[in-house]
Order: structure tokens, then sequence, then C-alpha cells
């Protein structure tokens, strides 16, 4: 090409260097943007490891002292806890989840004293407390939750977490009205500093496989499959959703979240034009599991894809990433 016909404008000046692709990069992760999924179990054993998820293991309340310090120390600021409850301690109605001494308000109150300094983040659902692994108590036949008295147990739920010292309750379940009823129950036991991340748009998504194994929901239900099509949202509903995320907000809830992620980027980019909350999203157990197989095989490069996904997920205007990531991530950037 002679100089004469040469382009003017040449886009690839600004991509020269790596001191200039620096200079104009548009977005960045921060450990701070970052929240770290834990796994509580009871006894003093050493950590157990979750077979599908390479690199996480379920944690006794000392092991999960020493992550939780471990997290602060790499510039991470919140941690979300999800017990794993002894199958022993499960039936019909979740029970175990409203006891004053159950394991997800001991694990709260290890990680406030060990590093007060995190945000702590715990879920409100039943399934790692009921028999049958779905996210509430199910109706007289048996066939569906009964939206209403898993609620009300839901409150109940909030109220116990917030004594425990959880900054922020994240409804997961799915149920109408639950953010109206959970605020109401903080404000009503004296708990309106607690916050509520609602899962607001959370998808009947075949990525949640490995985080039920986690947690033994999955074995609960004797099947990673369980259909929760009744309260979870359908993946090819956009609209749906942003209806959903839009009535969490009028019912007071203080962050919202888009689960899964990765496949819902579109959804996590509509959301942000429609809100000002702050806006989670979580980078399930299925999205981690997939990106470190496909590494294992040789077939992706594990740090490049790590980051390249975690950077989409904040290009398209997430807030706070929950992901399984974190420590890592967290210690690359320092």
């Amino acid at each position: 090409m002679g100089t004469d016909s040469a382009p003017s404008r040449r886009p690839r000046r600004l991509r020269r260097t790596a001191a200039i692709r620096d200079l104009v990069q548009e977005t960045r992760l921060h450990p701070a943007d970052l929240i770290a999924p834990l796994f509580a179990k009871d006894g003093t054993g050493a950590p157990t490891p979750v077979g599908s998820m390479p690199g996480v293991a379920r944690l006794n309340l000392d092991d999960l002292q020493q992550e939780a310090r471990a997290l602060a120390g790499l510039g991470i600021r919140g941690v979300a806890l999800f017990p794993v409850t002894p199958t022993e301690r499960k039936d019909p109605a979740g029970s175990e989840a409203l006891n004053p001494d159950c394991l997800i308000l001991r694990a709260v109150r290890a990680v406030k004293a060990a590093a007060p300094q995190l945000v702590v983040f715990t879920d409100l659902a039943l399934d790692p407390y009921t028999t049958h692994g779905h996210d509430g108590v199910l109706d007289a036949a048996g066939t569906d939750v009964d939206n209403d008295a898993t609620v009300a147990i839901l409150a109940r739920m909030a109220v116990l977490h917030a004594r425990a010292g959880t900054d922020f309750v994240a409804p997961s379940d799915m149920m109408d009205g639950r953010v109206d009823a959970v605020r109401r129950a903080l404000d009503g036991a004296g708990h309106g500093g607690t916050g509520i991340l609602a899962y607001s748009a959370k998808f009947a998504s075949a990525y949640y496989g490995p985080f039920r194994e986690a947690v033994g929901s999955a074995q609960a239900a004797g099947t990673r499959g369980l259909d929760k099509r009744t309260y979870q949202l359908n993946p090819a509903n956009p609209r749906e959703a942003l209806a959903d995320a839009m009535l969490d907000e009028s019912e007071g809830a203080d962050a919202l979240m888009v689960k899964p992620a990765g496949p819902y980027l579109d959804i996590i980019a509509e959301l942000r034009r429609h809100t000002l909350l702050p806006l989670a999203a979580y980078q399930v157990s299925g999205e981690y599991a997939q990106i470190h197989a496909a590494a294992e095989r040789g077939w992706l490069d594990l740090e490049r894809c790590r980051d390249e996904s975690l950077l989409a997920i904040k290009r398209a205007g997430a807030d706070w990433i929950l992901t399984y990531f974190a420590k890592d991530v967290a210690a690359a950037l320092r």
C-alpha cells in the first residue's frame, strides 16, 4: 500500500507495547471485586477435597479460620459460607436450618473472630438441610415446594444468621416474596444493618452439579439433576429474569445477583442497565470445573482462561464476582 493510501487511523498504535496496552485497558479485576465461596464441615478432620472441583475442599472450623485470614491478607473483602450438613441432621422440613447452634452459625462466628474485616455472606435456602434436596419444604402432595411455608422459615433463618454476625443474608431459594419477608423479619428483630444480597436471577441451570456434590444436596436427593424448574428461572427467559430482579429491588434488596455468570452475560449487562444497586454474579461450580477439566487435558491455558472468564463477567457489569478462583486470582494480582 502506498503512502497516499495509508490509513490515517491505526487502532494498532494503542496495542503496540505492553505499557500502552495497560494505559488503555478499560476493564480491570481487583481482589476487592471477588467473593470467595467456602464450604464448612463439622469435626476436626483434615480438609475433604471436592472431587469435581480441583483445589476446593470442605474445611473444619479451625481450617476455615485459617483460610479466612489468608484471603483477607490477599485483599479479598468477602466470603460466602456454605454448610456441609451431616446426613443424620437432615429431614424433609430442613429443621436443622433453625437450630440456633447449627454449623453455618458457628462458621459465621468463627470467620468473624478470625478475620473481622471480611464481609460475610450466608445463603438462605433449605437445600443443605433437606433430605429431598429442594430449596424449601414440600407441599402436602410432596410434588412441589410450598412457597409461603418456605418463606416463613427463611425469615426465621435470616434473624439467626444476623444474630451470629453475618453481614449479608443471601436468599437463594427463588421463592416469591422472600426479600420482603426477610427484610421485615430483620428489621423487626433489630437487625436493620444486615444487608440482603438477593439471588434475583437464579436460573434452573445444569452447571450446579459440583456444588451439590460439595454440600451433599445431590446425595440427599439421589441425583445431581434435581428438577427445580418450578422456582428457578427458565434459561430461555431474559425478560422474566429482569422482572424478578426488579421485584427484589422493590422489596428492599440491597444488592442483586445473577447465577450462573458466564452463560448469562447478557442478563448481567441488561440488569446493569436497569438498576443502580450493586450487582453480583456467581461463577458457579460447573463453570469452574469445566475450565479445570479442559486445562487438565491440555486443551486450554488454565490461568488465561480463568482471567478471561472473570474479565468478561466484570465487563458485562458485575461489581462483585463470587468465584472459586478468588484466592488464586487475588494472589496473581498482587
